[in-house]
C-alpha cells in the first residue's frame, strides 16, 4: 500500500477530518505527522497558554491514534524540511493537510504545494478548519465583506447540515521514528497552569463532552445566558475549535440536522457566533495586514497614550481597582480562558479609559489564552478599539461599573476571582470606593469619567484632522 503524509497542524482529530478521510479514500496508508515549527508563525509564534492546550491535545490525540493501532508521528524542525525526510524514510507519494488562513500559514503552504508538485509527489489541500472557506464568501460586487451583517446573511445561506465524515476504525502502523512529545518543553516551567485541567480536558474526546454539556445544559438558554460571566452559559468549545479538535460542520450538524423550525430559531444565535468566527478568518485572508495595522485607516493617527509600565501591569495582573475588570484579568491567569462579555469590558478599559495601543492587550491575550486565535484575537481588540470590520463606534466605551451591575448583578463572578470583595453587599460589589474601599484591594488606577472623556476628545480629534 502506498503511503500518504497526512500534515496536522490545527485539525488535532480523527472524526471529520478531510485530509484524513482524503487520504485513506485515495487507498493511501496515512502517516499522521504533526510538525512543530513555531518559527514560522513569527512574530505569532503559540503563546505559552496555548503550548500547554497543545501538548495535552498531542498526548490526547496520540492515545486516540494508538488506540486504532497507529502511531502519531511528531518532529519538529522547518516544515519544508521534515516533509522531505518523511518522503524519503517513508516512500510516501502524497502530501495531504487541511488549509490555515493566517498570511504566515497560506505562504508557507502554497510555497510547499507548489515544490510538492513539481517533484511528482500528489500535493492536496482541503476546507476543515471553517463552515465555509474565506475566499467563497463575496459580496454581490465580488469583492470581501467588511461588515458582519451581511456577511452573516450570506453565510448562513450556505452552512452544510450533512453528517460529519467518519473516523477510521484502524489506522496502520508505518515504521518511521518519532521524537518525545516532552523533549519540546511546550509546558511551562514556571507552573502557572494548574488550573486550566480543572477547566478544560484538551483533545477530541474532550470537545465532544463540551459539545454535550453544553447542549444539555446552556443552549436552550444560549441567547441570554452567554452575557452572565457568573454561569456556564457559553458553549466552552473556543479552544477545542481553535486546535480542530472539533470541526465546526460537527456542531452546526449537531445543532440542525433534522431540526425544526423552532429548534433552528433556538440555534440562531450560537451559529451567528461561529459566524463570527468564520468572519474573522475572512477578514485576515483578504486583509492579511491586520494583526499589527488597524483596518480603519484612519486610526493610524489616533493619539494612544504613552504606556504607563504601572497601570499595565496592574491591568495584566488583574490590580486596577475596577472589580469586574480584575475578575476577568484573574479569570485569564488562573484558567487560560476569559468569558466573552468580560473580554469587551477589558479591552475597553484597556483602549479607552487607559487609551493604550490594541496591540498592547492582543499580545497579552496571545500568551495567555488557551483559545489564542490570530484572526479572533486581531477581530475581537480591533472591534473594541474601534479600529476594526464592522467596529464598535468610537463612542462605545464601555462603563465597567455598569456593565457589572448589569451582567453580574450579585457579584457571584467578581467574588469568585476577587476573594477581597466577598463581603461586600452586591449594590457595593461593582464600585467598592463608594462604601471607602476594601483593605488589601488597590483605589481605581484611573479616574473612569475623565477618562471616558479624554478619550472621546482623542477620537474627536482623528476624526476632524482626517476630514
Amino acid at each position: 500500500m502506498t503511503v500518504a503524509i497526512v500534515w496536522l497542524r490545527r485539525d488535532l482529530r480523527l472524526f471529520d477530518n478531510p485530509a484524513l478521510h482524503a487520504a485513506i479514500r485515495a487507498g493511501h496508508a496515512p502517516l499522521l505527522v504533526y510538525i512543530h515549527a513555531p518559527q514560522e508563525d513569527a512574530p505569532w509564534q503559540p503563546g505559552g497558554a496555548a503550548r500547554w492546550w497543545l501538548h495535552h491535545s498531542l498526548l490526547a490525540l496520540s492515545s486516540d491514534v494508538e488506540e486504532r493501532g497507529g502511531c502519531l508521528l511528531l518532529r519538529r524542525g522547518p516544515s519544508k524540511q521534515v516533509i522531505d525526510s518523511l518522503i524519503a524514510e517513508s516512500g510516501a507519494v502524497a502530501v495531504y493537510w487541511n488549509r490555515l488562513y493566517e498570511p504566515a500559514s497560506r505562504e508557507r503552504d502554497s510555497a510547499i504545494k507548489a515544490d510538492l508538485r513539481a517533484r511528482g509527489i500528489d500535493a492536496q489541500s482541503f476546507a476543515g478548519h471553517l463552515l465555509r472557506e474565506p475566499f467563497a464568501i463575496k459580496t454581490g460586487a465580488g469583492e470581501p465583506y467588511r461588515v458582519f451583517t451581511p456577511f452573516w446573511r450570506n453565510l448562513a445561506q450556505r452552512l452544510d447540515s450533512n453528517a460529519p465524515l467518519a473516523a477510521p476504525t484502524s489506522l496502520p502502523r508505518i515504521s518511521v521514528d518519532s521524537e518525545s512529545l516532552d523533549s519540546w518543553k511546550l509546558l511551562p516551567s514556571i507552573r502557572w497552569d494548574h488550573g486550566f485541567s480543572e477547566r478544560f480536558s484538551p483533545g477530541e474526546r474532550g470537545a465532544a463532552k463540551s459539545l454535550d454539556v453544553f447542549l444539555d445544559s446552556a443552549f436552550e438558554h444560549y441567547a441570554n445566558g452567554r452575557d452572565l460571566p457568573d454561569r456556564r452559559g457559553t458553549s466552552g468549545l473556543s479552544p477545542h475549535l481553535h486546535f480542530g479538535e472539533i470541526s465546526p460542520r460537527r456542531i452546526v450538524h449537531r445543532l440542525t440536522a433534522q431540526s425544526t423550525p423552532a429548534q433552528r430559531q433556538l440555534a440562531e444565535p450560537y451559529l451567528r457566533e461561529l459566524g463570527w468566527r468564520d468572519f474573522a478568518h475572512h477578514l485576515i485572508y483578504h486583509f492579511p495586514h491586520l494583526p499589527t495595522d488597524p483596518m480603519q485607516r484612519a486610526f493610524e493617527a489616533f493619539e494612544w497614550a504613552a504606556i504607563d509600565a504601572g497601570q499595565l501591569r496592574a491591568w495584566q495582573q488583574g490590580r486596577t481597582g475596577i472589580p469586574i475588570v480584575d475578575a476577568g484579568m484573574r479569570e485569564l491567569w488562573q484558567t487560560g480562558w476569559m468569558h466573552n462579555r468580560v473580554r469587551m469590558i477589558v479591552a475597553s478599559f484597556l483602549t479607552k479609559n487607559l487609551r493604550f495601543h490594541w496591540l498592547e492587550g492582543a499580545r497579552w491575550f496571545w500568551d495567555t489564552l488557551v483559545d489564542a486565535d490570530l484572526a479572533n484575537n486581531t477581530q475581537g481588540w480591533q472591534w473594541t478599539a474601534g479600529c476594526g470590520a464592522d467596529a464598535a463606534p468610537y463612542f462605545r466605551i464601555f462603563n465597567p461599573v455598569s456593565q457589572g451591575e448589569r451582567f453580574d448583578a450579585n457579584g457571584a463572578y467578581v467574588k469568585r476571582f476577587v476573594p477581597e470583595l466577598a463581603k461586600l453587599p452586591a449594590k457595593a460589589i461593582h464600585q467598592p470606593w463608594v462604601v471607602g474601599g476594601v483593605s488589601g484591594y488597590p483605589q481605581p488606577i484611573v479616574d473612569l469619567k475623565s477618562t471616558r472623556e479624554a478619550a472621546l476628545s482623542a477620537f474627536a480629534l482623528m476624526r476632524s484632522s482626517g476630514s
